[in-house]
């Protein structure tokens, strides 16, 4: 593949941001979606623009289906079929116990979460797959750390999510091994990032810090530099593997 284009989802803040900026100087053209966070992403493309980076702002619910079709054939028109695709957007409630939570908080999360990451390996496997006419490509999901920890007393909503997204990563793998595309996984925890303000709990990292073997939080470039080696080349034999980055924990 000469021309290499990304699309990252939840590309405005944090770990998409980051992994936005390292693509790009990787020679990608980075696609940029974004929910709500507009004046951070266009703030983002702009800067990636201004470095030489081709970008295409993309403003879609990924729990929507008829929004993810339509960013996907806004990429098409823009670059051509995509090559490569970070799945990282997700929410976050309040931290609850199972006890309190409703249907409604239930089903949002898990409709970001879950049917979002489907719904975008969907429209991007039928672009990279060789038993579609495709030239073969990548997926990374972004999982949590959570998946195994099951957050109790926290989110385990988000966290059962996310083990449903390793099942996803592991099982697409296979099914998708012989089309010339390779789905693999990391696993983040305690990442200084937004995310924990929208859990309730801004400063959740320095109250865990002494569970955490390296006894730090870890940095949104940490993270992206996972996700751009097993996107790339040099992870050509990789396929359903994860990569935890979570300080030992």
């Amino acid at each position: 593949m000469s021309e290499k284009t990304v699309l990252i989802t939840g590309a405005s803040r944090g770990i998409g941001a980051a992994t936005a900026r390292l693509l790009a100087s990787q020679n990608y053209n980075v696609c940029l979606n974004y929910h709500r966070q507009i004046h951070q992403a266009e703030q983002l493309s702009q800067t990636l623009r201004t470095a030489g980076c081709k970008t295409l702002l993309l403003q879609a619910d990924i729990s929507q289906e008829k929004q993810v079709t339509e960013m996907f054939c806004r990429i098409d028109n823009a670059f051509g079929p995509l090559t490569h695709l970070v799945n990282n957007a997700g929410i976050l409630k309040p931290q609850m116990k199972l006890r309190d939570m409703t249907a409604e908080r239930i089903n949002e999360l898990l409709s970001v979460n879950v049917t979002g990451y489907f719904l975008c390996c969907r429209e991007a496997i039928t672009r990279m797959s060789t038993a579609h006419g495709g030239n073969g490509g990548a997926i990374v999901n972004v999982s949590s750390v959570a998946a195994r920890t099951g957050s109790p007393g926290e989110y385990i909503d988000y966290a059962a999510s996310k083990g449903a997204i390793d099942t996803l990563t592991t099982g697409l793998a296979t099914e998708v091994a012989r089309e010339g595309i390779r789905v693999n996984g990391v696993r983040p925890g305690f990442i200084y990032t937004d995310m924990h303000t929208d859990g309730g709990e801004p400063k959740r990292i320095e109250r865990l810090k002494p569970v955490i073997p390296m006894q730090r939080g870890g940095q949104p470039e940490e993270v992206a530099e996972a996700i751009a080696w097993l996107l790339s080349d040099k992870a050509s034999y990789t396929t359903g593997s994860f990569i935890d980055l979570a300080g030992g924990k």
